[in-house]
């Protein structure tokens, strides 16, 4: 048992506390592991590797003295959910929808995203510095989660806010962005998105001569680039054209799931040679296209059902479209409209559990399936773990922060290892914020 304890301590470098839990299971012949031997590992692997979600949308709204992160808000990301979950690192997203490619839709674009920059920087500076910090680089990460902070980091989804000011970029990677996308759904002045794809209908055949330059912009300034919403195309020369290792920071595998939002083996391929990361995203349509049509189908059918009886107002056209709506709401008006929705929710849930034919939702499971893919295609080195939490994403069992762990315990089940876990959560994705940060202070010296 001495001997076995010093070779754990070697190889895995743990402490005395969990020396019990692995002895055990080393010595627990194959395939004979309990339940609770399972999941207690699962859980220690989850309590040791830094956990990083790396899409998660926020509204300014939710950052103010009266009403913050510090509450557990009904959004799906606050910090009493990131504890509860064991999420270490929030990418908090400055977003702004395509608008007009003009000087008018580009200075509101870029007002949006100045305030959203200004509302993370309020939550980890003013609001709560005590619990959540802001990290710029891998150092801070680790030294952040070392002091048992939460850890706040900036993605910029559309570089729409840009306008045709190619100087931003520089701006933005100063206020913090340390990712950003050139394109989202609708083609901006930088790069075509994957909408297009519907109608074959494109503005530039890819990315723009704007869009070039701004390429070579966030290499010099460090901010990695996106490739979650431009077209295919856009990502492929982009990928040509790329200095630094880029990213999808919330996309799933096309072959699994028959979506632009998706990227196909070529594009998989290339973003691998690259030496990029794909964060597999836990979005229900991206993961299971058929397999949420048919269970939103029958979920719609119940919550109308169950809103008719009530007399409330269900929202035509499901989660994205009670999304938009709730974003004309004031604060007084969301709240009422969210506790009675969670209401009639609950009610159709409670129903929907006693039908014997209602069709399985869309689940941690498939999220692992696309991880699976993923890994065998282009390796575990080049994939990573996102959720789009508060943008139409979760799937059953992941469908808010506090639930985060039962990610890691599906990979647990999957066989997955602990240095392989900790590469899937944060290792593969901060070695690629690593190497662009590298090539940019390359750059800039040269």
């Amino acid at each position: 048992m001495a001997h076995l304890e010093t070779y754990c301590r070697q190889i895995f470098k743990i402490s005395l506390p969990v020396m019990a839990l692995v002895i055990t299971t080393v010595c627990t012949p194959a395939g004979q592991e309990s339940e609770e031997q399972l999941v207690a590992r699962a859980k220690g692997i989850h309590d040791r590797v830094i956990t990083i979600d790396t899409h998660d949308d926020i509204n300014p709204n939710n950052f103010t003295a009266d009403r913050n992160y510090t509450m557990d808000l009904d959004t799906q990301v606050n910090l009493p959910k990131m504890e509860s979950g064991g999420l270490d690192v929030s990418w908090m997203i400055v977003y702004v929808g395509q608008g007009d490619l003009t000087e008018t839709g580009f200075d509101e674009a870029y007002t949006q995203a100045v305030a959203k920059f200004d509302a993370i920087h309020a939550l980890t500076s003013e609001i709560a510095p005590d619990q959540i910090g802001l990290a710029l680089t891998s150092n801070d990460v680790r030294r952040l989660a070392g002091e048992g902070k939460k850890v706040a980091m900036i993605g910029i989804e559309n570089a729409y806010p840009v306008g045709m000011d190619i100087n931003r970029v520089q701006e933005f990677a100063e206020r913090g962005g340390r990712y950003m996308s050139l394109a989202h759904n609708g083609h901006s002045q930088l790069a075509d998105s994957n909408t297009g794809e519907a109608l074959d209908d494109w503005l530039h055949g890819g990315l723009s001569d704007l869009g070039r330059e701004a390429v070579e912009e966030m290499n010099r300034w460090g901010i990695m680039i996106d490739l979650s919403h431009p077209s295919k195309e856009a990502n492929l020369q982009t990928l040509d054209l790329s200095r630094a290792p880029v990213i999808a920071s919330h996309s799933a595998a096309r072959t699994l799931g028959d979506h632009s939002r998706n990227m196909d083996d070529e594009q998989l391929f290339a973003l691998k040679e690259n030496g990029g990361v794909i964060q597999t995203v836990a979005f229900r349509s991206y993961l299971r296209p058929d397999k949420d049509r048919s269970f939103d189908e029958a979920a719609q059918s119940v919550m109308r059902e169950v809103a008719e009886e009530r007399g409330f107002d269900l929202p035509e056209g499901g989660r994205r479209t009670m999304f938009m709506r709730m974003q004309t709401m004031d604060e007084q008006e969301r709240e009422a409209f969210m506790q009675e929705y969670q209401e009639v929710q609950s009610t159709a849930e409670d129903r929907m559990a006693s039908m014997e034919d209602m069709p399985e939702p869309v689940s941690v499971k498939d999220l692992v399936d696309h991880i699976d893919y993923l890994v065998d295609l282009i390796g575990l080195e080049h994939v990573g773990i996102s959720s789009d939490f508060d943008g139409g994403g979760g799937v059953e069992g992941w469908n808010d922060a506090s639930e985060t762990f039962n990610v890691t315990l599906e990979l647990v089940r999957r066989g997955y290892t602990e240095e392989q876990i900790e590469k899937l959560w944060s290792g593969n994705l901060l070695r690629v914020l690593d190497e662009v940060q590298r090539v940019a202070s390359e750059i800039q010296n040269s």
